[in-house]
């Protein structure tokens, strides 16, 4: 039997014991305190020498980086230009695309930290019907990426994060075509978006088909060529050009020392010639002199040779050749019009087909369109964007039918509810093999209680 101890009458062996398991366990936090002071110094080492690429170090020897070296070096902080204040208030439900839902509406206000007068800013963008919306994504959660990705529509499938759309990207940028309703002061107002509430904006272009649409782009710089290949013929004709077949003139339009293209000459002759055809027939019904009408043959016969002889030339020269690799005119044709991939517009998702319940509208009839609620009927829900039942019914199909679920949800997860917040309703409903149907359209909460 083991011997008591004094103090607390345990067992000496047990007590041992105790202290034997203690030291172990002091060992190994000291080991593991070690391997964080080791992990914190190589953390902070990294942490350095990032900071000294970026020109910051703080070595004595060294200048701090200027806004123009690290604007050269891409090394800029951006400031919100203004903030989106949409339909969608949450992730869920909103379209990945601005096609797939039209009647989405929004606002942007221009704050007055970027322009004292931001009216200033927008002056002239009302004559454009769309605009870029360059954004950042805000809600991703975090900050993390991956080379690759697996888009919805693929069902699974990975491919590169660039040949995707996906806002998990090392910068959380977005890039939106909307649709520039009205601009009031110094807000916009927008539709045809795929941009939560609060998304912050950056930057606002307008959209130009001629430059943005490679389709468009063909045909413009088509015209183009054609109009600058002209140039070089009418900018040396500026001597000849006025010239007419009066007087001395008709002797320079004929001079065989006249530096001319082919295309004017034939101008020039095809007037001559008409005018001597002219002459002739006059002179036929015996209106010129004998002289004269000699002189108009001598004329017609000299246009006539001369014409024939510059034809042969013209048709010697008229074998198309290759325009040179290194020319300055971008080539466009139908061999360099836009292509896209395969799954855009064959994905292996298909469009569902959207229902709604004899409950669902019901309840969305309730809702009154946007700023048209009348004080006797407050009491029933009122849009905030959308501009009535039949817009909403449009909206939640554009939503519904591009299957807003994410994989897991779609491929693994058992429960077929789904909810999501469009303009000022909170839509339930449940999806079956190739279709979704909604079962209730409530008002939300929040906005019920601000009422």
């Amino acid at each position: 039997m083991s011997p008591l101890c004094s103090c607390c009458n345990a067992p000496i062996n047990k007590i041992n014991q105790q202290v034997s398991v203690m030291r172990k366990e002091i060992k190994n936090l000291r080991q593991m305190l070690d391997s964080s002071v080791r992990a914190h110094r190589k953390h902070m080492t990294s942490l350095q020498a990032a900071v000294s690429k970026l020109g910051f170090c703080e070595d004595k020897d060294q200048t701090p980086s200027s806004p123009q070296n690290a604007l050269e070096q891409g090394n800029i902080q951006t400031t919100p230009i203004g903030y989106i204040t949409s339909c969608f208030s949450l992730k869920n439900g909103t379209p990945r695309q601005p096609t797939i839902c039209g009647p989405s509406r929004a606002e942007l206000r221009i704050q007055q930290s970027v322009f004292n007068n931001a009216e200033h800013a927008l002056l002239g963008l009302d004559q454009y019907s769309h605009v870029w919306i360059i954004f950042l994504f805000h809600k991703n959660g975090h900050l993390s990426s991956k080379a690759k990705v697996k888009p919805p529509r693929l069902n699974g499938q990975k491919v590169g994060v660039y040949s995707t759309r996906s806002p998990h990207r090392p910068n959380a940028l977005g890039l939106t075509l909307a649709k520039l309703d009205k601009i009031a002061g110094d807000t916009l107002y927008l539709s045809d978006i795929d941009m939560i509430d609060g998304t912050p904006v950056l930057d606002i272009k307008p959209y130009i088909p001629d430059y943005d649409s490679p389709d468009r782009r063909t045909g413009l710089n088509t015209q183009l060529y054609e109009s600058n290949s002209d140039l070089p013929a009418a900018s040396g004709n500026t001597e000849t050009s006025s010239l007419n077949l009066d007087g001395d003139s008709k002797r320079a339009q004929f001079n065989t020392g006249d530096k001319r293209t082919a295309d004017d000459d034939d101008d020039d002759r095809s007037e001559a010639d008409v005018c001597c055809k002219n002459s002739l027939s006059d002179n036929a019904r015996g209106v010129l002199p004998e002289d004269v009408r000699s002189a108009l043959e001598d004329v017609r016969a000299f246009v006539t040779q001369d014409d024939r002889r510059m034809k042969s030339k013209v048709s010697d020269c008229s074998t198309p050749t290759a325009p040179p690799s290194t020319t300055d005119h971008p080539c466009y044709g139908e061999e360099d019009s836009a292509t896209i991939a395969s799954w855009i517009r064959e994905p292996p998702v298909a469009c569902l087909d959207v229902r709604f319940t004899p409950q669902a509208e019901k309840q969305l009839a309730e809702f009154l369109p946007a700023h048209l609620s009348e004080p006797s009927e407050s009491d029933r829900p009122c849009f905030k964007f959308l501009r009535g039942p039949e817009e909403a019914v449009a909206a939640i199909r554009g939503v519904l039918s591009a299957d807003p679920r994410s994989v897991y949800r779609r491929t693994r997860c058992r429960d077929r509810l789904f909810f999501f917040t469009i303009d000022t309703a909170d839509v339930t409903c449940w999806f079956g093999q190739g279709f979704a149907e909604v079962l209730q359209i409530r008002p939300v909460k929040h906005h019920r209680d601000e009422e």
